[in-house]
């Protein structure tokens, strides 16, 4: 099987919604002022499945959906939809307009759309959307961060302690060393180090160490070297928060959290449409976690075999797709 934390979109979800605040901070300064963080916000990601589950049966994105209040009282409160874009892609500010006209005419309230560019293409910074039929004009636009970006200042996020600069710096460096193992090993020890050196608390070493982890993935014989040079880190430091037993125990819970999500789905397929062949097992078996989400969602509306075996074969076809446009810079 697959290893799926090759996929960068489940650890963006969750270092988000952890650091909600800093995230804004850090990427839409301009903005983070505006939101009242005296009130609590909400994270209204079942709200957001609910309205994109007919949209997209090929790959999702990391995106997350959060009820905010204002400072200024002029509307007691908005949506805030953040979109995690890790490949490039043709019609994305497009997308991102139709996600945001849903929201609203689903909540009857502004909604400002902000995305992440985490691909690959320097110069690709989608910021609009715009129509012109007979008269009737769309002219969309919405906030981006281009994560390419922060590498021109690499200096800067070394010395910035908001948790969002680790998060860049790591899913850089899992980018730029993925051909490159030994390489790939230095820089998941290099920022696993940073963790104690800017002296983060014990609960935000581990939340942040789970993203690199997840992140820059490792050979087992690597793996094993890094964990080895990290013990003696950490014993020389006097200062073992990431434990072996503690990193054991992330991967088996990651591992344990996929296979039982990926176990309720085929269990549930099999109720919607019958027994399943290992011809439509085994794609199954190669999903991601967030590929899976969208199954399970999908799911819902499958009379028969022929359903899901449609949406396996868009599924195909549509990364297959953008594996192509991702080629041809």
């Amino acid at each position: 099987m697959t290893d799926n934390r090759n996929n960068y979109d489940a650890p963006w979800k969750e270092a988000i919604e952890l650091y909600f605040h800093e995230f804004m901070d850090f990427f839409f300064p301009a903005l983070e002022p505006q939101i009242d963080w005296q009130r609590p916000y909400e994270f209204l990601d079942k709200e957001l499945q609910q309205i994109v589950r007919d949209a997209d049966l090929g790959r999702r994105w990391a995106d997350k959906l959060v009820k905010v209040w204002l400072v200024d009282g002029a509307e007691a409160w908005i949506l805030i939809r953040i979109e995690v874009q890790s490949q490039y892609q043709t019609d994305f500010a497009q997308r991102m307009y139709r996600y945001n006209y849903r929201l609203n005419d689903r909540y009857n309230r502004s909604v400002a759309s902000l995305a992440i560019l985490a691909d690959d293409r320097p110069s690709w910074k989608p910021k609009s959307y715009k129509k012109d039929t007979l008269g009737t004009q769309i002219n969309f636009t919405f906030s981006i961060a281009k994560l390419l970006d922060f590498d021109q200042n690499w200096t800067d996020l070394e010395t910035n302690l908001n948790p969002f600069s680790i998060v860049v710096m790591a899913h850089l460096k899992a980018r730029e060393t993925k051909d490159d193992p030994p390489s790939r090993k230095e820089w998941k020890l290099r920022l696993t180090r940073r963790l104690y050196e800017q002296g983060y608390s014990r609960s935000d070493i581990l939340e942040l160490y789970r993203f690199i982890d997840w992140l820059i993935v490792l050979p087992e014989p690597l793996e094993t070297i890094f964990q080895q040079e990290l013990d003696q880190y950490e014993r020389e430091g006097t200062m073992r928060y990431v434990s072996t037993i503690e990193r054991q125990g992330i991967a088996k819970g990651i591992e344990q959290g996929i296979e039982r999500e990926r176990s309720l789905i085929l269990r549930q397929l099999t109720r919607r449409v019958g027994e399943l062949p290992e011809s439509i097992i085994e794609p199954i078996n190669q999903l991601s976690v967030d590929d899976l989400e969208a199954l399970g969602e999908a799911l819902l509306d499958f009379e028969q075999m022929d359903d899901l075996q449609q949406w396996l074969t868009e599924y195909q076809q549509r990364n297959q797709a953008e594996d192509e446009d991702g080629q041809e810079d």
